[in-house]
């Protein structure tokens, strides 16, 4: 009993140590840029050893991968996005509400990860290594949105030239963390204003318009 509380103690302090070590990892990271932040700048912030942070995670890539990982999720549990609850309420959902259910899912994610994508992606401009961590987060985004588009186009005829395919290209655009950045960040637009631009984006762009009320068509 005592050697599994013991086990249960260092589990605890080293998961500690590992969330110290993220966190400062992202302060630093979203203050000063992916290439000017050190693992000594790390460990120090982190008030941890060099070493230990070596021990941890090897690489600063990797540092950056899963403070990727985390910040997306919300949490430290290994579940993929697609298999989140909001998911499988949006996938239930009649159309409207789907895209509302995957719009404030975005948000809540995007303000989260916007400021650590800032810094993939000016960093992908010169590290190869980060260009390709780049590259896979907007194909694991384009996933998402692909498994949404295809939900949506079986519950309603999507809008006249628009395909699954080219509504998840469509949303994969509106709900980029580059535009969220620009609005929210440079524009100065509340998550709320985003939120709801975005909804009715992906509404006017995904979903037929509704038909007219009896006798004031034309």
């Amino acid at each position: 009993m005592a050697a599994s509380r013991n086990t249960g103690v260092r589990a605890a302090r080293a998961a500690a140590n590992r969330a110290r070590m993220l966190a400062a990892a992202r302060d630093l990271f979203i203050a000063h840029g992916y290439t000017a932040t050190t693992m000594k700048a790390i460990a120090e912030q982190a008030g941890m050893a060099v070493q230990t942070l070596y021990f941890t995670f090897a690489t600063k890539r990797a540092i950056l991968s899963e403070l990727l990982d985390v910040e997306i999720a919300g949490d430290t549990e290994p579940v993929a996005t697609l298999d989140r609850p909001w998911v499988a309420e949006a996938l239930a959902a009649a159309p409207a509400e789907q895209i509302r259910l995957q719009v404030a899912a975005a948000g809540q994610i995007l303000a989260r990860v916007t400021p650590l994508l800032e810094v993939v992606r000016s960093a992908a401009a010169t590290d190869p290594e980060i260009a390709e961590l780049w590259r896979t987060n907007i194909s694991q985004r384009h996933t998402v949105q692909l498994r949404l588009a295809e939900a949506l186009a079986g519950k309603t005829a999507l809008r006249a030239g628009v395909d699954a395919a080219r509504a998840a290209d469509i949303a994969l655009a509106v709900l980029a963390p580059e535009t969220y950045h620009l609005l929210v960040h440079e524009r100065g637009w509340s998550p709320d204003a985003w939120e709801r631009w975005a909804a009715d984006a992906l509404t006017r762009q995904l979903l037929p318009d509704a038909p007219a009320p009896e006798g004031r068509a034309g």
